[in-house]
């Protein structure tokens, strides 16, 4: 049985836009490193949703930014109970969860973006979000830790970004660095999360409780018809 190709086309057959596997052993937390292997989607965003977005976010983004997680989170439960069915441990990366075990900062249990990169699904953009060639930043990804072994797909290790700074220009909070990302970056050197946890925070509340951005999404060129 081919259980690579057979989980990737039920992720696919349950919504996921793109799917992906990585060898994360390397940079997993040690008490994780079991699990190997990163099963890594992406779901792909409404453009027309995306595309009303102006000066600042809108109720039905903010929306669809909580509808798209929980359905990711469905999609990757799904996934687990595959894999566990075939005999592999498997465990699910919460679509949208912070933790704070520190007390210094949230973040969390392992980082989405770097799973998918190492997965071959696209690279981190200026904005610190995981840029795709089909449909940019328009997407919200999953994540599956599992022991699974499989032949890896081809990480992505550079940017194609290049000189474009149109997100780091639309942003309202000025919390994007305009640095070009390589793995093994930090993230702070993409981005101010303070800064653009604190704009929203202060000027977002009438959208919604937890209230989300999405400006820099917006503003990319990759995704859209027209490639500047």
């Amino acid at each position: 049985m081919n259980y690579k190709e057979e989980l990737k086309d039920m992720l696919i057959e349950l919504g996921a836009s793109k799917v992906g596997f990585g060898y994360l052993e390397d940079v997993l937390p040690a008490k994780y490193k079991h699990l190997k292997t990163g099963v890594s989607l992406a779901f792909r965003l409404s453009d027309e949703i995306i595309n009303e977005i102006d000066n600042e976010p809108t109720h039905s983004y903010f929306h669809h930014y909580r509808t798209v997680n929980f359905r990711i989170d469905q999609i990757i439960l799904s996934g687990i109970s595959k894999l566990q069915n075939w005999g592999f441990l498997a465990m699910p990366v919460p679509a949208s969860q912070s933790v704070n075990v520190n007390g210094s900062k949230y973040q969390g249990i392992f980082q989405h973006r770097t799973a998918a990169t190492r997965a071959g699904l696209g690279w981190i953009g200026k904005n610190a979000c995981l840029v795709t060639d089909e449909f940019g930043p328009r997407i919200r990804l999953g994540t599956i830790l599992t022991n699974m072994e499989v032949s890896y797909d081809s990480p992505i290790t550079s940017s194609k970004c290049g000189n474009c700074n149109k997100c780091v220009e639309a942003c309202p909070a000025v919390a994007l660095k305009g640095n070009i990302w390589y793995p093994g970056i930090r993230r702070e050197e993409l981005v101010d999360p303070q800064a653009c946890s604190q704009h929203m925070s202060s000027h977002y509340k009438h959208i919604g409780r937890g209230a989300v951005c999405g400006l820099c999404i917006k503003s990319c060129p990759r995704g859209t018809k027209i490639i500047r």
